[in-house]
């Protein structure tokens, strides 16, 4: 479930760069998803 929530977020993260859609939110969803994916890691 996670590893595709990551991986969502990581194509909008991409797309957001090629049409400057998103902005800060993009990024900042990215971060989260990435914080959550190294919790899950060490949990």
């Amino acid at each position: 479930m996670f590893y595709t929530i990551i991986i969502v977020l990581l194509i909008l993260w991409v797309l957001g760069f090629s049409f400057k859609v998103g902005g800060n939110l993009i990024h900042t969803l990215l971060v989260i998803a990435l914080v959550v994916f190294i919790v899950k890691s060490l949990l």
